[in-house]
């Protein structure tokens, strides 16, 4: 589905789009708010989700608990509209820039981002300015 870099300067100089997925064929996939620059969720892309993602220009991603390809927001509503996506410098993570639908959030558990909770003095607290 996507190529692999004849070498290490087509790989991180060059315009192919060559992802490196792992020995499970995915590869990170890290959803930024494109307006505010927030992080709203890590999630993992198979060669499918992010062909996908591309041809759309909605998010697609791969859930490792299901074993299955999945559209974010196909039930909640949530779908995170593409603005811009970057491939890290060896090609081995994924940044989406995204607008979020619905009520803007991106957390299953009901928060705008996934990164709702603060380590303090060893012990994981809820940031309220995070709450969607």
């Amino acid at each position: 589905m996507f190529p692999t870099a004849p070498d290490t300067e087509s790989l991180e100089r060059g315009a192919i789009i060559a992802p490196r997925f792992d020995a499970n064929g995915l590869i990170a996939a890290v959803a930024q708010h494109a307006d505010s620059g927030e992080v709203l969720m890590l999630a993992w892309m198979n060669a499918e989700a992010l062909r996908l993602t591309l041809d759309t220009g909605e998010a697609h991603y791969f859930s490792r608990s299901r074993n299955a390809l999945w559209k974010k927001g196909e039930t909640s509503g949530q779908v995170q509209t593409i603005v811009e996506v970057r491939l890290d410098c060896d090609q081995d993570a994924v940044l989406l820039k995204v607008r979020p639908q619905g009520d803007g959030g991106a957390c299953h558990v009901g928060f705008r981002s996934c990164f709702y909770r603060l380590v303090v003095d060893g012990q994981l607290i809820e940031n309220s300015s995070s709450d969607a």
